[in-house]
């Protein structure tokens, strides 16, 4: 064994951090961007309304599985782990190969772009500007992780605790300032109103002339505004008392989330009209202008950088040990597995990551990025669920927590994710054979790796 594995992962991320990381990473940018991307395919408000409803209930049930997986099995790599020990090698690494090539490295990139479009609305960047910021902030958060998980934990924490109060007040005042963010209220929902009684003398009901399919387009969107709930179990290693603390951190962070998603929508349809928010491309930006005038989008934008910086320190924190747990399993070169002897960290999967990322904010736009992120995820979060089902039958498996729910959520979930799936492939075969097949792509390579010679000595039995 070599002196880097013997400093192992140090145990420095408590409830309060844990959870700190749960809330700060699902609350990136995509609130302040996807309710734009939900209403344009499902434009009426109680359509909207439904899918983020459907998008946090389905994010709940999936938080609560994870938590019953990572009290059964408190390792790093969260869901890699999961689907190893649930359907073997192979799907644990086809999730690793799908997270650092598509995955998760699209969505550091995806949220690294937003920062960098706002940055743009306060100081004149051109493309090879914003793409600049995007890699430049990429490249600081990860210089911070690099250095230690206290300092990435402490950041994250930070960030969360003061991107929530802000958001609290932002309701607050949205709602209860003065007579002119009355008048515009009242004149938003008056148009939402206009608009909803066309779309409904129309024919357009319930999804505001939107089919089933234009409902399951848009939960991809709200999806990813909820997206990376799952990623504190990859730092189980680094948690104290993994089997108690993680549950705890999903529950309570996708509740605080729950809670900030419902009442920043409600505060964008009461004071702008719904044909604002379908074709607005910085709602969040509009909405504060339209209550505060000038200045309020100017903080509004200000808001988004700044929860975008501390979404991608949670992100950048995480990602890594899932390719540390996959090295140190052999499924990738034995020398991303090694620590930093003296800052305790998975040093150069970092590095790999934050390098990768940085290609796919040369190459991508957002919404491809984010697409491909939800339709290729949920592919796996099926069958984690289903993982559940086998792992609750195997003998000699133990677990300190069970997901509510059992049987029925769990099945709920499974049907949900690979219907998300089948819509995209449907709607869009050719971005979803790139996508799928990068994914299928990683069975070979698995097939390569998969040797006894590079199974590490302490995980060959």
């Amino acid at each position: 064994m070599s002196e880097d594995h013997k400093v192992g992962l140090a145990r420095a991320i408590r409830l309060p951090h844990a959870t700190a990381m749960v809330v700060g990473t699902i609350i990136g940018t995509a609130i302040f961007v996807q309710p734009s991307e939900v209403t344009g395919q499902v434009p009426s408000l109680t359509g909207a309304a439904l899918v983020w409803l459907v998008a946090g209930g389905l994010t709940l049930i999936g938080a609560l599985v994870t938590a019953e997986l990572a009290s059964t099995f408190p390792e790093s790599g969260g869901v890699y782990a999961f689907l190893r020990e649930s359907f073997g090698g192979w799907l644990g690494f086809l999730w690793g190969w799908a997270m650092f090539w598509t995955m998760h490295s699209g969505i550091i990139a995806a949220i690294g772009m937003v920062f960098a479009f706002y940055v743009g609305f306060l100081v004149e960047l051109g493309p090879v500007g914003t793409r600049a910021v995007a890699i430049s902030t990429i490249l600081a958060i990860s210089a911070v992780n690099y250095f230690g998980v206290k300092q990435g934990s402490d950041l994250q924490a930070a960030f969360t605790l003061i991107k929530v109060l802000a958001i609290v007040l932002i309701v607050a005042l949205g709602f209860s300032l003065g007579e002119s963010p009355v008048v515009a209220g009242a004149a938003g929902l008056a148009g939402a109103a206009d608009l909803a009684g066309e779309t409904a003398a129309s024919g357009g009901g319930l999804l505001g002339g939107g089919t089933f399919s234009d409902f399951l387009m848009a939960l991809v969107a709200g999806l990813f505004a909820f997206g990376g709930w799952h990623m504190v179990t990859y730092n189980a290693e680094e948690t104290v008392d993994p089997t108690k603390t993680i549950p705890s951190a999903l529950a309570w962070g996708v509740a605080t989330v729950t809670v900030c998603y419902v009442a920043l929508n409600a505060v964008y349809f009461y004071v702008l009209p719904l044909e604002t928010v379908i074709a607005s491309d910085r709602v969040a930006a509009d909405a504060a202008e339209m209550v505060f005038g000038y200045a309020g989008g100017v903080a509004m934008t200000g808001l988004v950088m700044f929860s975008a910086f501390g979404a991608l320190a949670g992100i950048v924190l995480s990602g890594p040990r899932v390719y540390y747990a996959m090295a140190r399993d052999g499924m990738l070169f034995k020398w991303v597995a090694e620590l930093h002897p003296r800052y305790h960290t998975p040093h150069r999967a970092i590095v790999l990551q934050a390098l990768w990322a940085s290609v796919l904010v040369g190459t991508g736009t957002y919404r491809a990025l984010f697409t491909r992120v939800v339709y290729t995820e949920w592919i796996f979060f099926g069958l984690m669920a289903i993982g559940l089902f086998i792992l609750r039958r195997r003998p000699g498996v133990t677990r300190d927590y069970s997901a509510w729910g059992y049987p029925w959520a769990p099945a709920l979930f499974a049907i949900a994710a690979f219907a998300i799936v089948l819509n995209q492939v449907i709607n869009d075969p050719v971005e979803s054979a790139l996508g799928l097949g990068m994914v299928a792509v990683g069975y070979p390579v698995y097939r390569f790796w998969a040797k006894p010679d590079r199974i590490l000595p302490e995980t060959a039995a």
